[in-house]
């Protein structure tokens, strides 16, 4: 079976709206993928200061940033369409949203971006709050990407993911992931306050000097003491790391040095807490994709911590590297389209596998 979809995801780091054109291929249960086109949109600064600032609004004030942001969405979908002469291929429309509210032990979560709006804007249909069902099961909600890594790009023993959030999953049976440590928000956060972007390819970063009081307090944080299954919420990088970085009062590079040492250091020891999990011992091969792929300095700075794992860095084609998780958002919902399991137990902790994902119907009957 030939299926085409979009995926669309929206990351903690506040880049852009990532949008992929995706033909997935199914013979034998054995899953083959192309994404033909994509690209990421980013936001204006009008965009991103309402993304960034949602969590603090009333409810009514956010349940209409919700269906904005879900119209705004859609017709951005529209344009892609239309650029690329995709009309009458797509199949179904995947959408993650922006995540505001994750509160794991609540049983919530929330993503901005209303199914909904996008069905009616796109007349196409659409599967959206990919992971409510996940939490009504008791489950984390996160990671949801590893189904598609499992079944679309089992080759690889691991594969991290360096968005807004690090994370990463063990090819296993049962499959594990879990988040690792904010990355590239709290990177992002500090390079901002020198009126930056980003630090581009770490180079910031690498004339920079290790703090290492602040590199201690930083390993010490709890969240790293809990085994998995875990998930982070994006407060925990914005609220919690990030002013005990600033409270620091280091140099930019000297802070940026410091949280870069972090994520590498708090990445190695992830990859050697799974390798005693799971008994492997030897050479094993990781799968880098996300923004903090190109930073080339933090890429050398988790080479170094991998070494005593015998663990290898690969960064794949710079389209997978950047469009993995719409591409899985994608794949997502085929799955759901398909009436099969598409967020995994053994990774979010819930009591069981789940169809997950609210499907609006946009089309005419």
């Amino acid at each position: 079976m030939l299926y085409r979809a979009i995926g669309l995801m929206s990351g903690s780091s506040l880049d852009g709206l990532d949008i992929a054109f995706v033909e997935f291929q199914e013979q034998g249960g054995k899953w083959t993928f192309e994404i033909k086109e994509a690209e990421c949109l980013p936001y204006a600064n009008d965009w991103r200061e309402k993304l960034r600032t949602a969590t603090s609004l009333s409810a009514r004030e956010y349940l209409l940033l919700h269906s904005a942001y879900g119209h705004y969405t859609g017709k951005q979908v529209n344009a892609f369409i239309e650029k690329y002469g995709l009309q009458y291929q797509v199949a179904v429309i995947g959408s993650h949203g922006h995540t505001s509210f994750h509160l794991p032990a609540e049983r919530m979560t929330a993503q901005l971006g209303e199914g909904a709006a996008i069905a009616a804007e796109t007349q196409l249909p659409v599967v959206s709050d990919l992971r409510a069902l996940d939490l009504a099961f008791g489950g984390q909600g996160a990671p949801i990407v590893p189904v598609g890594e499992k079944m679309l790009m089992g080759d690889s023993d691991y594969f991290l993911n360096i968005g807004g959030i690090a994370n990463i999953s063990c090819n296993t049976e049962p499959y594990i992931a879990f988040d690792i440590c904010p990355a590239n928000r709290v990177l992002n956060l500090l390079a901002n306050d020198a009126g930056k972007e980003m630090d581009e390819g770490g180079e910031l970063a690498a004339s920079g000097k290790t703090d290492f009081s602040l590199f201690e307090k930083l390993n010490q944080l709890d969240y790293y003491r809990r085994t998995w299954p875990k998930s982070l919420a994006n407060e925990f990088g914005t609220d919690v790391v990030y002013p005990m970085i600033k409270k620091a009062g280091l140099s930019l590079p000297d802070a940026l040095a410091t949280y870069t040492e972090h994520i590498a250091r708090q990445t190695g020891n992830a990859v050697l807490a799974l390798r005693e999990h799971t008994g492997r011992r030897e050479a094993a091969r990781m799968l880098v994709t996300g923004g903090g792929a190109f930073n080339r300095y933090l890429v050398e700075r988790l080479s170094f911590y991998l070494q005593p794992s015998s663990v290898s860095v690969l960064v794949p084609d710079e389209k997978l590297v950047n469009y993995k998780e719409a591409l899985v958002m994608a794949f997502i919902a085929v799955l759901r389209w398909r009436q099969e399991y598409n967020v995994l137990a053994s990774v979010t902790g819930a009591t069981r596998s789940s169809i997950g994902g609210a499907l609006w119907t946009g089309q005419d009957a």
